[in-house]
C-alpha cells in the first residue's frame, strides 16, 4: 500500500483537522461528521473499508476505528471471538473487535495526545500500520465466517508468506 506523505507546518487546535487534511491529500473520499469526528472510506485489496476519525477534547485523546464489510453471524460468533484473540494476541499497535451493534469486525486504535498534538508522520503511521493490519487479517474472517476454518488455521494461512515465484 502507498501512502502519500505530506508535511506541513499548520497547526491546528483541533487534531481532526489534520487528519482532514491528510484524508484529503490521499483522494479518500471523506465527510466531516462533527467538528471533532470524520469518516473516510479506503478502497483496500480485500473490502472497501470505513474509516472513522475522533477527538475528545475531555480526554485529550485521538480515535481511529477501521471498520470491515463483513458482518459476523451469530452461530459463528464463538469462533470469531477464539479467531479474534489469536490476531490481538500478534499486533503490536491497536487491537481488533467486533462492533457488537452492528455485528462487524473492526480495527482500533486510540492515542492519547495529552500536552502535545499530532502530526502529519503520526497520522501516516497510523494509517499504514492500521490498514496493512486489516489487508493482512481481513482473509482470516473470511476463512472463518465462510469457508469453515478453524480460527488457528485461518491465522496461520494469513500469515504464511509464499516462497519462489509462480
Amino acid at each position: 500500500m502507498t501512502v502519500l506523505s505530506l508535511s506541513s507546518d499548520v497547526s491546528s487546535d483541533l487534531p481532526i483537522d489534520i487528519v482532514e487534511q491528510f484524508v484529503s491529500g490521499q483522494g479518500w473520499h471523506f465527510r466531516r461528521v462533527e467538528d471533532d469526528e470524520m469518516a473516510a472510506e479506503f478502497r483496500g485489496k480485500w473490502c472497501d473499508y470505513s474509516l472513522h476519525f475522533c477527538w475528545s477534547q475531555e480526554l485529550s485523546a485521538f480515535h481511529f476505528t477501521c471498520a470491515f464489510d463483513i458482518k459476523i453471524p451469530v452461530h459463528k460468533e464463538s469462533e470469531v471471538s477464539a479467531l479474534l484473540s489469536l490476531v490481538n494476541d500478534r499486533l503490536w499497535l491497536g487491537h481488533f473487535l467486533i462492533w457488537q451493534d452492528e455485528g462487524i469486525p473492526m480495527y482500533r486504535y486510540s492515542m492519547p495526545l495529552r500536552g502535545s498534538g499530532i502530526s502529519y508522520e503520526q497520522i501516516e503511521d497510523l494509517m499504514q500500520t492500521a490498514l496493512a493490519e486489516c489487508e493482512k487479517y481481513y482473509p482470516t474472517f473470511q476463512y472463518v465466517v465462510w469457508g469453515d476454518k478453524k480460527p488457528k488455521d485461518a491465522v496461520e494461512a494469513a500469515i504464511s508468506d509464499p516462497i519462489g515465484e509462480a
